[in-house]
């Protein structure tokens, strides 16, 4: 399915139905008086937040969605009926804001969360209201309102509580797949990921996160290049950045240090409160070293890049050191949480 988190689209709330004008007429009764009935109030469109979805694509050809109109009242104090509502579903994390003037609409941000984004027009009032004492024949009716009209853009900002960043081939897409269920591409050229995956990492019952893979960010990337920086975005609700850097980076002659530096530029320069998330370094593919060079390796890196953060050597292709680390994050977000981890301070063993 194409990943799409973006759009924009056309909603029309339905018209009140007009109230009727009409007099009772049965034989035997006469002067009957009025008994028009009331116009049908018109559906109203809503957005319903889905689980279930992942992407906006339903909406990327299909930009027009209408609600049912009331119909009109009618005699012997008949009611029209009322139109049917409109419910469009998106994924949890959705944005809304109106086209036109960019406000916010709502954010949904949890499954079957409803917004109501264009209101039914209210049903008009039969010639029924307007009977008096001094007017028993009113020939008065109100008509029905519009339904609302409103222009929409619906951007996709995905939940999840742990992001993973680092340039294209350092190794995201093999640990997310090692800590949990899901399945990116996964192969030895970049650009392997084209669009952001997420991963629900279980530790035991109830003791959960849920980890976002976006595309690796180039330099450049906050001017255009590459497509890391289009799906940025999508950490900006986490809680917590983990910066892959590539352990054997130098065997292939580059630079892990100014690699991460890089990193770290592009995201301050597409969004400053985006750098100033915490982050943790992770240095992956410790395995293609001899075991005796992994922590000596870490650590030199950590001491170039003059790092003083929670900092962990990790193998993502064989699993060592992962444990440690999603044991880390688990206890760092309970804290976050107040959770049954409130109050314990999160051990980082450098190195392993």
């Amino acid at each position: 399915m194409r990943f799409v988190d973006e759009v924009s689209i056309t909603v029309h709330a339905g018209d009140g139905g007009d109230g009727c004008v009409s007099f009772r007429r049965e034989k035997y009764v006469p002067r009957g008086g009025p008994d028009g009935g009331d116009g049908g109030r018109g559906g109203s469109v809503y957005l319903e937040a889905d689980e279930g979805l992942t992407t906006l694509v339903d909406y990327r050809h299909e930009r027009l969605f209408r609600a049912e109109a009331g119909e009109a009242g009618s005699g012997r104090q008949c009611s029209g009926r009322s139109g049917s509502d409109c419910t469009l579903r998106v994924p949890v994390g959705t944005l809304v804001d109106e086209a036109t003037t960019g406000e916010r609409i709502g954010d949904l941000t949890a499954h079957g969360q409803r917004l109501l984004v264009a209101a039914g027009g209210r049903g008009g009032l039969g010639n029924l209201h307007f009977k008096s004492s001094t007017n028993r024949a009113p020939r008065q009716s109100i008509p029905g309102t519009p339904g609302e009209r409103r222009e929409l853009r619906l951007e996709l900002q995905l939940l999840a509580d742990v992001g993973l960043l680092g340039l294209p081939n350092v190794g995201k897409s093999t640990l997310i797949r090692a800590i949990s269920a899901a399945r990116p591409k996964v192969a030895d050229y970049p650009f392997t990921t084209l669009y952001p995956q997420l991963g629900v990492v279980r530790l035991e019952a109830e003791r959960s996160f849920v980890v976002a893979d976006i595309p690796g960010i180039i330099e450049g990337a906050s001017a255009g290049a590459g497509l890391g920086v289009r799906f940025l975005k999508h950490l900006s609700r986490t809680g917590l950045l983990l910066h892959l850097v590539d352990a054997v980076a130098e065997e292939w002659g580059r630079d892990p240090v100014a690699e991460a530096r890089t990193v770290v530029a592009e995201l301050a320069a597409f969004d400053a409160e985006l750098a100033a998330k915490p982050r943790w370094l992770v240095v992956n593919r410790i395995d293609a070293l001899p075991a005796e060079q992994r922590p000596e390796r870490v650590r030199a890196i950590a001491e170039r890049l003059d790092w003083s953060g929670p900092l962990f050597g990790i193998s993502g292709l064989t699993g060592e050191g992962v444990s440690a680390l999603c044991g880390a994050i688990m206890r760092e977000l309970e804290e976050r949480r107040g959770g049954d981890g409130a109050g314990r301070r999160v051990a980082v063993p450098a190195g392993e």
